[in-house]
């Protein structure tokens, strides 16, 4: 297939700016590519880093990387896609062939990294978009997902479950892969553990529901506002830590004869929090971190809250193998035993993107999702 087609998208021409819903131009879809029609696309802070201009892109782009669709049409060399199959993107496309695919760390791959400051395509060629005037208009992640068609590698796309929701589905490509990810492929969690999550939002719920169906015996939230952890408790957290009011880390060593959490997985992104949970894990207990500052920010630490043989491990994706765990985490779903419901608190129309970030940036939404019309 290598004709273009016209949609539209929510297009961010400058850092600090509102989006401009254009109309542009997608495509050609190339030999190994798939063309998907976005059902549902939610706002992850990581848009919003570049909306505000803490993660540098080039501009124009259209972004958004936790996506569900359909396959509207496939390249040439694609096989086991087809047309009309429900589909959940990842942001991790990988060479399988470099010094760290072989190693097992997709999330290293030498192509991925290189590629990924053009904003473009992950065959390194340039963007499958362009503006109306005809300007390259670069992607976030090789998927710009805030638009009503994406192309992207074959590889990118994994086929749903039958029956699985999309407005649900892809919160799968991104917050809940990390968090749930974290307790079942990061952590070495034994049945029965104290678990510590710092940062109740839509990773963070996924970090303590991954605790959960690992067998974790005591499951400690940890957030300043009331409203997360209520929802941290219905998704499995037994104890709830106001950081404001009580100290996270004491509160870990009174409920294990002064140690300290088995795991601490923080999600919250924030120098206090990256603190809190290396002070908090016991001995020998092991800390993950998931949140993140700015790449030139540093963040300062009591020298013997890191020692005692902790394993401290920072992860951008929860040791994602997404062909294998996106069905089985939409599985999980279908089953009951994954909540993704109460992580939507909102869904919107495209026209209203730049509300959605501006709830989100107030620390209104969980997730805003982005509806496309059917």
């Amino acid at each position: 297939m290598a004709e273009v087609i016209s949609a539209r998208a929510a297009v961010l021409r400058r850092i600090g700016q509102p989006m401009r819903i254009e109309r542009i131009a997608i495509g050609p879809v190339g030999r190994g590519d798939v063309l998907v029609k976005v059902a549902a696309a939610s706002l992850c802070h990581t848009d919003l880093e570049v909306i505000e201009g803490q993660l540098g892109i080039a501009l124009p782009a259209v972004l958004g990387h936790e996506v569900a669709g359909t396959i509207a049409a496939t390249g040439e060399e694609v096989h086991g896609l087809a047309a009309g199959d429900p589909v959940v993107l990842h942001w991790n496309p990988h060479c399988g062939l470099c010094f760290h695919c072989e190693r097992g760390q997709p999330i290293l791959c030498d192509q991925y990294l290189a590629n990924g400051p053009k904003a473009g395509h992950f065959d390194g060629k340039g963007p499958r978009l362009a503006c109306d005037d005809g300007m390259a208009l670069h992607q976030l992640m090789y998927l710009g997902g805030f638009a009503e068609y994406c192309v992207v590698p074959a590889q990118q796309a994994v086929r749903l479950p039958e029956g699985m929701p999309l407005d649900r589905a892809c919160l799968l490509g991104c917050a809940v892969m990390t968090g749930f990810g974290a307790a079942t492929h990061v952590a070495r969690m034994a049945w029965g553990d104290v678990v510590m999550v710092v940062g109740c939002g839509a990773v963070g719920l996924a970090a303590v529901q991954g605790a959960r169906l690992a067998g974790a015996g005591t499951i400690i939230a940890v957030d300043p506002q009331s409203s997360r952890r209520a929802m941290a408790a219905h998704c499995g957290a037994g104890v709830l830590c106001d950081p404001g009011a009580e100290d996270p880390a004491a509160l870990a060593r009174s409920l294990t004869g002064g140690r300290g959490a088995d795991v601490v997985t923080e999600a919250a992104g924030l120098p206090a929090a990256f603190r809190g949970a290396v002070e908090a894990a016991r001995p020998g207990g092991q800390v993950i971190w998931l949140g993140k500052v700015g790449v030139g920010d540093e963040v300062a630490f009591r020298w013997g809250s890191l020692m005692g043989e902790k394993h401290i491990t920072r992860s951008s994706y929860g040791g994602a193998r997404p062909r294998k765990d996106f069905p089985a985490m939409a599985r999980a779903y279908l089953d009951g035993q994954l909540e993704l419901d109460s992580l939507v608190t909102a869904r919107i129309p495209l026209e209203e993107i730049n509300d959605g970030f501006a709830a989100l940036k107030r620390g209104e939404a969980i997730r805003s999702v982005v509806v496309f019309d059917a």
